[in-house]
């Protein structure tokens, strides 16, 4: 795709990067075929290739308006559309890109410029989150229907303990985050437990916080940065200290911590530290699957004894992360029946503060999902995120789960 960058971009890092993946992009139009609000609204504008389009005219100093905002905001960064590309265009890159220059050259206003920095303030920080969550129990019947179907029940109690692991001569990191020891605090549990029965004592830095995906897709990329270098010095002395990785157990920050090399990279003081926290993080499907001669041993279940369970892979597990059927293997290993789910590759409609931001489309999303994980009876659905698990669960009768806790109870 030929391009003419404005003054203003042309020879900066992002306009770079901006015109190199305009130029891989020829056009073809198959990520229309696996994007999932382009399926909704059949808008060219509301698909890949449209938007595509919209940014290019914003980096040649076209106007830009709210009808550019609207499309660009409309879309979940699902990333479906990059697996679906045959020349490889880095889609969801420039989509920062351009959200960030419509941002800067036409500032929000109003309530959307108060609910985003809201979402900024209070979703990064586990103090001020944990006590809303909280709150929000107690004053659930008064809440919109919308926000307190996403709080956890109060019946969700306290985690497991976390295992002693003593005498583990194999030592993992893992990330505390933000938001999911309030939503699902078991689930960093459920992990350590797991590893601990593999022979790999795990522990978190409680110095690290939020990966910095919050404020960095929320277009405050000055603050996102902020959080990935405070996580970079919180865990390097542990990588010096010979720290073998960094698990993450929610699908969309373990994409974000994949990406600090890339994020950081025109950073002198921390681009080689990036890169290497980059190469360090792994999801724990990664780690777990590594280890399956042991962890069948261990099990030792017959197929399909725990009934039938419906995998939602999130979009930042298979479309960023690249993991597609391992854990789907480890929970039939663990003797769930996976039924088969239609689509699979489509976003359920939660994509971080896409459902708070955008309920309608959200909700629309969620409910095809909700009709395909369940139509083959399942007792149960699993999935790989905190994000997707409360929208899911929000919507449904059936309980939602991380699947490493699936595996901890199989192995206890």
């Amino acid at each position: 795709m030929d391009t003419k960058l404005a003054d203003f971009i042309r020879d900066t890092p992002a306009g770079r990067e901006a015109e190199a993946i305009l130029r891989s992009c020829v056009h073809c139009g198959f990520c229309t075929a696996t994007c999932p609000t382009y399926q909704l609204l059949g808008d060219e504008l509301d698909g890949p290739r449209g938007r595509i389009y919209l940014i290019k005219q914003v980096l040649e100093g076209k106007p830009v308006t709210e009808k550019t905002r609207l499309h660009l905001d409309r879309c979940l960064t699902c990333r479906s559309c990059e697996t679906t590309c045959p020349s490889g265009v880095k889609y969801s890159h420039l989509l920062d890109i351009g959200r960030q220059v419509v941002d800067t050259k036409l500032p929000r206003k109003g309530g959307d410029a108060l609910m985003r920095r809201a979402l900024r303030t209070v979703l990064p920080r586990p103090g001020i989150f944990g006590p809303a969550v909280k709150l929000g129990q107690l004053l659930r019947p008064l809440l919109p229907s919308g926000l307190a179907d996403k709080l956890p029940p109060e019946s969700q109690g306290a985690a497991k303990p976390w295992p002693e692991a003593v005498g583990h001569r194999r030592c993992m990191l893992v990330l505390s985050g933000c938001v999911q020891p309030a939503l699902g605090p078991n689930i960093n549990v459920a992990t350590a437990r797991v590893l601990d029965r593999l022979g790999i004592k795990l522990f978190e830095e409680r110095k690290a916080g939020c990966c910095g995906a919050v404020r960095f897709h929320l277009n405050d990329q000055k603050a996102a940065k902020d959080d990935m270098r405070r996580n970079i010095d919180a865990w390097w002395w542990h990588v010096e200290a010979g720290v073998e990785a960094i698990v993450v157990t929610a699908s969309g920050c373990g994409v974000q911590i994949k990406d600090y090399g890339h994020v950081l990279a025109d950073n002198p003081a921390y681009a080689e530290k990036a890169a290497r926290i980059s190469a360090l993080c792994c999801d724990p499907a990664e780690v777990v699957a590594a280890e399956r001669p042991r962890l069948l041993e261990l099990l030792a279940v017959p197929a399909g004894a725990r009934g039938k369970l419906a995998f939602h892979s999130p979009c930042t597990l298979q479309h960023g992360l690249k993991i597609r059927g391992v854990i789907e293997g480890l929970l039939a290993a663990a003797g769930y029946e996976l039924v088969p789910v239609a689509d699979g590759h489509l976003c359920c409609g939660s994509a971080g503060t896409y459902s708070l931001l955008q309920p309608e489309l959200s909700r629309r999303l969620r409910d095809n999902k909700l009709a395909a994980l369940t139509a083959g009876s399942p007792l149960a659905i699993a999935t790989a995120n905190i994000g997707c698990l409360s929208h899911l669960q929000a919507g449904s009768v059936l309980p939602v789960r991380h699947w490493i806790e699936l595996v901890d109870d199989a192995l206890t």
